[in-house]
């Protein structure tokens, strides 16, 4: 593991981001001249380690394709007491970071967010379906996780130590934010969203997300989480339409029976049961589940007690 020498690191992972990676580099280093800068290069092509290493970083090669790996690579290799993460494309506000390490610093948060949706991202952002998405993504997750926060795939974040340590990565691409933000908010971490300027990338710059692929990776990884940390809602909601289902075809059947004394459809009466009774077993493996989802839960905030210093 690498020991930063500084306390406040900043990770920037980077994929062909050599016309802009420099300017990222030099704007956090005159922002935090006590941090220590690091760019995480995954298999660029264009000469992104050679103009971070120019600008003042250490660079680090991460083999595994795909942003979620980065992160993970990182956060493991990554040793520091704050961690700040951002895109090396230039679309955010390095004037922004110290608003965004404050909660930190001070203990009041957990993790930092950099809110683009409540400021500039809507009138930068020049791609329609981009905006849908960034919609979508958080209406479903505060939907589910009973939550109320504004942008969840930003890619502009601070995090402590613990939570940089606790946090088990298993994106392996864009959905790696969607993954932060779920993961802190089932484990009752603090979030703190800091609105940021953001603005759009520079034209020489390409994006790498691919808008309907990663989009339906994203939506993917929000139904996966939501059935892993919350088992018994997502299995007695599939229950319930499964029983319902069930009722529907089995009321015709039994009027008729009621009229004539006889059972005419007697597949239907056994698909029904059949029916019924998977959806009972359905509802009861999510309650099985939620037990053991909420003993892991105990453990964790023994484990967050224990790298806090305190006794569990």
């Amino acid at each position: 593991m690498l020991k930063a020498e500084k306390r406040t690191a900043v990770i920037i992972p980077c994929y062909n981001e050599a016309s802009t990676i420099g300017k990222v580099v030099g704007d956090f280093r005159r922002e935090l001249p006590e941090a220590a800068i690091y760019v995480f290069d995954n298999n660029s092509t264009d000469g992104t380690a050679l103009e971070a290493a120019r600008a003042g970083a250490f660079v680090i090669g991460e083999p595994r394709q795909g942003k979620g790996n980065v992160v993970r690579s990182m956060l493991r290799k990554i040793d520091a007491d704050v961690y700040v993460m951002v895109d090396g494309d230039d679309t955010y506000d390095a004037g922004s970071v110290h608003e965004l390490i404050a909660p930190v610093m001070n203990g009041v948060a957990d993790m930092t967010v950099g809110d683009r949706l409540s400021s500039t991202y809507f009138s930068e952002n020049k791609r329609p379906l981009h905006n849908s998405g960034n919609r979508l993504v958080r209406w479903a997750i505060n939907s589910l996780f009973a939550s109320n926060l504004c942008d969840i795939l930003s890619g502009y974040r601070c995090f402590n130590r613990e939570f940089a340590k606790s946090i088990p990565v298993m994106s392996g691409g864009f959905e790696i934010e969607t993954e932060l933000t779920i993961f802190a908010l089932q484990n009752k971490w603090t979030i703190e969203e800091v609105p940021v300027l953001y603005r759009d990338r520079p034209e020489e710059s390409v994006s790498k997300l691919r808008t309907i692929p990663d989009g339906f990776r994203i939506i993917r990884k929000i139904i996966t989480l939501y059935r892993d940390y919350r088992p018994l809602a997502f299995f007695s909601l599939i229950a319930a339409v499964m029983l319902l289902l069930a009722i529907g075809f089995f009321i015709p059947v039994y009027i008729e029976y009621l009229e004539t004394g006889l059972v005419a459809r007697f597949p239907t009466l056994i698909c029904c049961g059949i029916v019924a009774v998977m959806s009972l077993m359905l509802f009861c493996s999510g309650l099985i589940l939620q037990v053991i989802t909420n003993q892991n839960l105990k453990l964790m905030e023994r484990l967050q007690r224990l790298q806090s210093g305190m006794r569990p």
